[in-house]
């Protein structure tokens, strides 16, 4: 597929730069294994803030109290098996994925084309940036930790639940203006046509990786970074 040349690539992670599988089999599994390994880290700042946060939002969004660091273990176990896309659950799935990656128990997955396209996107001069629901520190983990070696060095700028919801039009605003560029020299990448039909609202362009025998759903798709060609 031939495309105008971007000045910036913002690429989605779950299903477009890394499987979906890897996420649902093993990083949320481990996350989950491992969930009562928070008691010992609650006094870290990350944590308690996290752990505070989840009270506040469990009462406001599903009114319930949590009174004791087992209860909100509790919740938060129960928010990943909803795979509820909240961001105290993702800041903590960053924490123990970060003992994961840096004891070598987890490597992240990306598609065997992923880092080749990265390398040579970035010698052309197009900038690039990760949005995805993962916090911040998980995406650079699955990044820097992946089977291909450390990809960080291929991006400037990235953005999760913090920035706002990414199937919400005003995010995708608010990362242009960030990046002090015109919505039309984005080019957004992820699998989901509500995040695609987003970006494309507010003038990004977009295209949609209909990987893994996915069936397209929207304007423009590929299969695979190969087939983007830049004019």
């Amino acid at each position: 597929m031939t495309i105008k040349r971007p000045q910036f690539i913002l690429t989605d992670i779950e299903g477009t730069t890394s499987s979906i599988s890897f996420v649902a089999e093993e990083l949320f599994p481990y996350f989950r294994e491992n969930i009562s390994d928070l008691l010992a880290l609650k006094d870290r700042l990350v944590v308690k803030e996290a752990f505070e946060e989840t009270v506040q939002l469990a009462k406001s969004e599903d009114g319930e109290i949590l009174s004791t660091d087992e209860q909100i273990i509790d919740k938060l176990y129960k928010w990943s098996v909803e795979d509820r896309k909240i961001t105290p659950l993702k800041t903590l799935q960053g924490v123990l994925w970060d003992a994961g990656y840096r004891d070598g128990e987890l490597k992240g997955h990306v598609y065997p084309e992923v880092a080749a396209n990265l390398k040579s996107w970035k010698e052309q001069g197009i900038n690039l940036g990760v949005f995805s629901s993962g916090s911040v520190p998980a995406q650079k983990l699955i990044f820097g930790y992946s089977i291909a070696g450390d990809l960080t060095p291929y991006f400037s700028y990235y953005f999760d639940t913090n920035t706002g919801g990414k199937r919400e039009a005003a995010t995708y605003a608010k990362i242009a203006k960030e990046l002090n560029l015109d919505p039309s020299e984005i080019l957004f990448l992820s699998d989901i046509e509500e995040e695609l039909q987003a970006a494309d609202s507010t003038g990004y362009q977009t295209v949609q990786l209909a990987r893994d025998g996915m069936t397209p759903s929207w304007k423009q798709f590929v299969t695979s970074f190969d087939e983007l060609i830049f004019e």
